[in-house]
Formats: C-alpha cells, sequence, structure tokens
C-alpha cells in the first residue's frame, strides 16, 4: 500500500513539474516517467525525414542540391555559352550630352564608276547590293571608239617593231661602213617616231580604263573582242546605285555605277551652341541606334565655321560597321561627353543583372559562377560604380551576363517541387 501511495505521489509530482516546466528535454522526460508531449515527437519526425528524405535530395535522394545562388560550370560550358569573364577595378565615369545625327557613307570610301566613252551596254553582271572586289568587272560596254583606239594601238605596236628592226640593221651596216649615216639616222628617227606612237596609243587606252595587263593581253585576243570595254571597280564594297540597262546606249562620262565601302561610316552631326567648346577633333563619342545598338567611334572633322543662323557647328564622325549592323540613312544619337569622375569600382551595365527586385552580378569561382547583390552609385551610358559588395580586382561575368540569371531562374523553377 505504501508502494503504490509513493508512485501515484511521484506521477502526480512529475505531471506537476511537466507542466510547470515543458521545456524539459525528451530524455530526461523519459527517465523520470514523464510523457513525451506530441509536439515534440512531432518535430523530431520532421527533423528525421528532413535529414534523410524529402524535396532536399540529401544522403540517400537522387541528387544534392547546391547553395541558393551558386551556378556550377565548367571553362568549356562558360566559353560555350559566350560568357566574358573579367576583373573589375577603377575607372572614369563619363557625363555625356546627347546630339542627333545620320548615318551616311564616308565620302573618303565612295567610288562613282563612269563610261570613260559612249556605247552600248552588252553585259551586267553586278546589280543593286552586291558585294564587289576591286578590279572586279560590273559591266562590258561595245563601242566603235575603243575598237578603233586598240586597232591603233596594235597597229602602233607592229610598226614599231619593223621599225626597231631596220634600225637593228641600218645600225650594224653603217658601223660596217656597207650603208650612209643618212641611212642610219633615218631609220631611228623612224623607231623614235613608232616608240611615241605606242605610248601615245598605251595612254588612250589607259584613259578609256583599261589596265596594263589588259593592254599587254590585246596582241593575244580575237579581232571580235577589241570593240569590248570593261567597267570595273575601283574599289571593294556594295553596289549603292546602278544605270546600266542590258543594250541601252549610255553617253561619254555618264554615271554607271556607284561603289561604297560601307564597313566604316560617317556619322553627320550638328552640334549646339552650348556644346561647341567641349567638342574636338579626334574625340572619342558614343554612338546609340534602335533598342541596346551602339558604338564607339571618333569625330573626324569638326568645321572651325559655325553657322551664322544656329550658332551650331558641323562635325563628322567615323564608326566600325564591319558586320554591317549600322545602315546610311539611319537616325542615331551621337553622346559627347562633358565631364569626367573617377571611381574605385566601375562594371559593365551588361555585367549588372536584377533578380528579385536586386542588383545584382555573377562572381567566378572555383565552381563556377556565385550571385552577388551589389549596391550601385553613380552611373553612365557604359557602366555603374558600384560602391558596396564588390572589391577591385574580383573576376565577374561582364558579357552575355543574362544568361546565367536565366540558368539561375530554370534552376530555382526546377527545384520548386
Amino acid at each position: 500500500m505504501l508502494r503504490m501511495t509513493l508512485m501515484a505521489g511521484a506521477a502526480l509530482g512529475g505531471l506537476a513539474v511537466a507542466t510547470v516546466f515543458p521545456s524539459i528535454p525528451e530524455t530526461t522526460r523519459s527517465l523520470v516517467g514523464l510523457p513525451v508531449p506530441p509536439a515534440v515527437g512531432a518535430a523530431s519526425a520532421r527533423a528525421a525525414a528532413e535529414k534523410g528524405d524529402g524535396h532536399n535530395h540529401a544522403e540517400g535522394g537522387e541528387h544534392a542540391e547546391g547553395e541558393e545562388g551558386h551556378i556550377e560550370m565548367t571553362a568549356e560550358q562558360i566559353e560555350a555559352a559566350g560568357i566574358r569573364v573579367a576583373s573589375v577595378g577603377s575607372g572614369v565615369l563619363v557625363s555625356r550630352d546627347a546630339v542627333p545625327g545620320v548615318l551616311a557613307a564616308s565620302q573618303d570610301r565612295q567610288a562613282r564608276v563612269t563610261a570613260r566613252l559612249g556605247g552600248i551596254v552588252a553585259e551586267v553582271r553586278k546589280t543593286l547590293g552586291d558585294e564587289v572586289a576591286q578590279g572586279e568587272v560590273l559591266a562590258v560596254l561595245e563601242s566603235r571608239e575603243v575598237a578603233d583606239a586598240k586597232g591603233e594601238f596594235l597597229a602602233a605596236i607592229r610598226t614599231a617593231v619593223l621599225a626597231e628592226t631596220t634600225l637593228a640593221r641600218e645600225t650594224r651596216l653603217w658601223r660596217q661602213r656597207i650603208s650612209a649615216e643618212q641611212e642610219f639616222l633615218q631609220a631611228r628617227a623612224a623607231a623614235e617616231d613608232a616608240r611615241i606612237k605606242v605610248d601615245l596609243g598605251r595612254a588612250r587606252l589607259a584613259a578609256f580604263g583599261l589596265s596594263e595587263t589588259e593592254i599587254a593581253a590585246l596582241a593575244r585576243q580575237p579581232a571580235t573582242t577589241l570593240r569590248r570595254l570593261e567597267l570595273r571597280a575601283p574599289i571593294a564594297g556594295r553596289i549603292t546605285a546602278r544605270n546600266a540597262v542590258l543594250g541601252a546606249a549610255v553617253a561619254a562620262d555618264a554615271e554607271v555605277f556607284s561603289v561604297a565601302d560601307l564597313s566604316n561610316l560617317w556619322v553627320e552631326l550638328t552640334i549646339p551652341p552650348r556644346d561647341v567648346p567641349m567638342a574636338r577633333q579626334g574625340q572619342a563619342v558614343l554612338i546609340t541606334g534602335d533598342g541596346e545598338a551602339r558604338v564607339e567611334g571618333k569625330i573626324v572633322f569638326l568645321s572651325p565655321v559655325l553657322d551664322p543662323e544656329t550658332r551650331s557647328a558641323r562635325a563628322v564622325a567615323e564608326i566600325p560597321n564591319a558586320d554591317g549592323s549600322w545602315r546610311a540613312g539611319g537616325f542615331v544619337t551621337a553622346h559627347l561627353s562633358t565631364a569626367e569622375q573617377p571611381v574605385d569600382v566601375l562594371v559593365p551595365r551588361e555585367a549588372v543583372q536584377e533578380v528579385e527586385g536586386n542588383k545584382v552580378v555573377f562572381v567566378r569561382n572555383e565552381e563556377g559562377f556565385e550571385l552577388r547583390e551589389v549596391a550601385l552609385g553613380r552611373e553612365d551610358a557604359n557602366g555603374y560604380e558600384v560602391v558596396f559588395g564588390l572589391d577591385a580586382g574580383t573576376e565577374i561575368a561582364v558579357g552575355n551576363a543574362f544568361s546565367l540569371r536565366a540558368e539561375l531562374s530554370k534552376s530555382e523553377a526546377g527545384h520548386a517541387h
């Protein structure tokens, strides 16, 4: 009876203690015979489930999820994705003023193909927009005048050959005292005259547009080709104008084709009075077009004379256009630098991405990239100042970084079961 009374008292005491001190560990409760609360058992079950199974894919699961904000990529994968990595450092922010401009073909890289004499268009080998190499045949004219010029040149060559032969014979006979000096002098004068006619004929053909190679090959050509005159491209470029029509008559000095080298373009600018003091020849200028199109150019001409009415100055900037993405005649905006501000950490605009409303960059590490939130300060058309979150010398993705943002979004969506 006494033992039962003591056991009942101990149970009531333990229940009171458990009520007053609910945070007693589960092990201690078991030792003193206290019941384990259901909430504690449920938490233990959840912890066991999270440790060994569930969507976190820990040990025993299908795969282990990397730390949030990390993207695993090998060097080969980075190169294949076109991601450009560079170390960040100090730089200069440039304040700019916008000036409207118009793209135009460079006057230093244009050529007009004209007919040096009248004729009929016998062949047209190139049309508008075609790319041509220097010296390539654009069209063929048939002209009576060029036939006469070629015939006279060939006749002059034959006469010159005969005159040289006669001169050689008379020289030999005169030195042997067989012929008179008068005959030698006459032969020498005839040879000299023949050489002059050959030179005049060659110069005339060159004036018609024939090259030295074409002139040298005339003697080997059939007579039916003497009336043909080939119009060739004086420079490499693209056909921008064509006035040749098959069978049509072409007058002398008429423009038949226009060729322009569009690998470099001019930007015609009108600098307003407020920006004239800051513009100078040789100055770098940023050119922007539709969308994200942008390119660095240089002012190659700045008029020393202002417009008397607007007080503005005409300027010409030159930009590279090797891929043909810029088109002559299009409207662009030129950004002239007006002030410069040095900063400790400067990153390109393309390197900064937005993830969940935060400005971030992707830092290169041994496994690939990791997301790094940054605080931005001042900015210009090319980059941002980083005031917090990034040190100079850190390697980050500075080109095609948006693909990393897409990869991160895809990875997060795949794990959001």
